[in-house]
């Protein structure tokens, strides 16, 4: 899917807006049934969320993925009867800013220089790893593989502080522009406010 395909699919889409808790959350319906729900802060227009969810093959509604924002945490229902996953585990998650896709990774209690970070051209992915080999993590771009657009090494950086590994990847000019122009239609929507029934969809 090239990035005009993309852009057009996104735009042929049935839209519902809603404007709740200083969030717009657009709800996004393509025509293959795949439904995909976003949420922008309406101050900086920064992407907070973006979640797929995807029928099953006996058309059953499957669970959201969450692609960007916090990891949909499962509804607890006892503590003594449920597992939980140890707090001091690694956890990633992806938080984009206006000019890069980033991805933090907490609780890596170890130096700057144990860890690599680089990107596997043929695999179109990014492979974070640590000398030490206590982490290892391989991990795609949506985005561009649905503009099917290279993935290139220089646009790749990190840093490390607080225990928290930040990966950033620079945007690329293609990108921008379909958020630019995509930011655009959805301000366009008639946002629903908290309490409204009547969802318009576009």
């Amino acid at each position: 899917m090239a990035v005009h395909s993309w852009i057009d699919i996104l735009k042929s889409s049935k839209k519902t807006a809603l404007i709740q808790d200083g969030k717009r959350k657009i709800h996004y319906l393509f025509t293959d049934g795949k439904e995909m729900a976003e949420e922008f802060d309406l101050k900086t227009d920064e992407l907070i969320v973006r979640k797929w969810r995807h029928k099953s093959t006996l058309g059953a509604q499957g669970q959201w993925q969450v692609e960007v924002g916090e990891p949909l945490t499962a509804p607890v229902a006892s503590l003594d009867s449920v597992i939980k996953e140890n707090c001091s585990n690694p956890s990633f998650m992806r938080k984009d800013t206006k000019t890069s896709f980033q991805w933090r990774i907490r609780n890596l209690p170890y130096p700057k220089d144990v860890f690599s970070v680089s990107v596997d051209p043929s695999e179109r992915c990014i492979i974070i790893k640590t000398s030490n080999k206590k982490y290892y993590k391989k991990f795609g771009i949506p985005d561009l593989d649905r503009c099917q657009l290279p993935l290139d090494s220089s646009a790749l950086s990190f840093t490390h502080a607080n225990n928290t590994l930040i990966v950033s990847y620079k945007k690329p000019k293609e990108i921008l522009t379909i958020e630019q122009e995509l930011l655009k239609e959805l301000k366009k929507l008639k946002g629903t406010g908290e309490g409204d029934v009547d969802c318009r969809t576009q």
